[in-house]
């Protein structure tokens, strides 16, 4: 817990010193209150929602929804992280998104990750030449025979190539995106 103490703390004040006016405070990282076995007050109704033709509604709700419990499966390394930027509007994330960050997840081709890159936070999908990565991050690209591109969603941005040349890691895993409609 300690280490991720340090870590918030060293992201705040990077992200708040940033050299880089667009990249200060883009990021804002919360960590899920597990603490209590709350349920989020609303209902939950014991059958699905159909997208196609319409079903008889039930007449009773049977459970409460308990959002922590559905969103986070690994609670010590799960994040919430909110959006700052378009750069992956056309993946359907958009500026003030809250994204369910998890660390414990094994990063694949084509994820969509919150990556360190030479001190500055993005987020990108991570194109991986060559299939996964061995380790779920390394110190410097260098470290792996696999080409490693960084792909916005938004064709005003050029993709990103990780080089040897570059700090790099893959901090967490987007496993799930909340906004509104």
């Amino acid at each position: 817990i300690s280490d991720y103490i340090f870590l918030i703390n060293s992201l705040v004040f990077m992200l708040k010193n940033s050299s880089n006016p667009q990249q200060r405070g883009w990021l804002e990282i919360a960590k899920p209150d597990l603490s209590h076995s709350k349920k989020v007050g609303a209902s939950m109704a014991v059958e699905s929602v159909h997208a196609g033709f319409p079903s008889p509604a039930e007449d009773f709700m049977e459970e409460t929804l308990d959002i922590n419990k559905l969103l986070v499966k690994h609670p010590s390394s799960t994040f919430y992280v909110r959006v700052k930027g378009d750069s992956m509007k056309d993946a359907s994330i958009f500026e003030g998104d809250i994204l369910v960050v998890d660390k414990a997840v094994e990063p694949s081709h084509n994820c969509i990750a919150v990556c360190f890159l030479d001190g500055e936070f993005t987020l990108k999908r991570v194109n991986i030449d060559g299939g996964s990565p061995t380790e779920k991050s390394t110190s410097t690209a260098g470290t792996s025979d696999k080409k490693i591109l960084l792909m916005p969603a938004n064709k005003s941005y050029k993709p990103i190539e990780v080089t040897a040349d570059n700090q790099f890691l893959i901090w967490g895993i987007v496993r799930y995106i909340i906004h509104k409609l």
